[in-house]
């Protein structure tokens, strides 16, 4: 028994072919209708825009007076530059305008000068009046330690003392040319009234060495502190 040739690949696709040519104008006009109605429901029911009144008015417009120009002067002048200084050669003459001319005592006789100033007499102030600055150079010392000390002792209020109470007084000495005390006055109070008054007491007890301005002897003012005090 014979058997039928098979179709090959070849055949099969011409025949493929032919059929998507058979079809073609009925797969064009199936998408135009398609695409016509999808167009016509998207416009039909799609929603509707409004363009938003973007119109304006404008004012009449009205002219500016512009201020009139500046005037601008000119730059002024450039300064000259100063002359450069030349060294004139050795030898070279200067001219008789630009010397100094001579001073000699014919010119000017001795004449014609002013007298010479006074010196004024400077009259010492009164310094014994009240505390002052005095300058000096070498300042008094104490010369009788001992003899002061026991004073302060004895004049020492003996109730204080006993309490234990104490104080420091500031007083002001006047000292003369020979260290001898001419004043006292209180400076600074202990805030007791009897320590004070135990102080100017015990305040003409003291011998001072002479005060020196140079290798002049002078009276000056000095400040001395005197303390109560209780030596446990």
């Amino acid at each position: 028994m014979a058997r039928e040739p098979t179709e090959t690949g070849a055949a099969r696709a011409a025949g493929a072919n032919e059929r998507f040519k058979a079809r073609f104008s009925a797969y064009v006009w199936t998408s135009l209708i398609a695409a016509t109605a999808l167009h016509f429901l998207l416009i039909q029911f799609a929603p509707q825009f409004r363009v938003a009144d973007i119109s304006f008015g404008s004012s009449e417009i009205e002219a500016v007076n512009l201020p009139p120009e500046i005037e601008i002067p000119p730059p002024p002048a450039a300064i000259p530059r100063p002359a450069t200084p030349v060294v004139a050669a050795l030898g070279a003459e200067i001219a008789e305008d630009i010397t100094i001319a001579p001073t000699t005592f014919e010119s000017y006789p001795v004449q014609a000068l002013p007298p010479p100033p006074r010196e004024s007499v400077r009259e010492d102030p009164d310094i014994a009046a009240a505390p002052t600055f005095t300058p000096y150079t070498v300042a008094p010392e104490l010369a009788n330690r001992d003899e002061v000390l026991a004073a302060l002792a004895d004049a020492y209020p003996r109730l204080l003392r006993n309490t234990g109470i104490g104080g420091n007084v500031l007083l002001w000495f006047f000292i003369d040319e020979n260290g001898k005390v001419l004043d006292v006055r209180l400076n600074q109070s202990s805030g007791l009234q009897t320590l004070d008054a135990a102080a100017l007491q015990v305040a003409h007890v003291y011998r001072f060495s002479p005060a020196f301005n140079r290798d002049k002897r002078v009276k000056v003012w000095v400040q001395i502190p005197i303390t109560f005090s209780v030596v446990k």
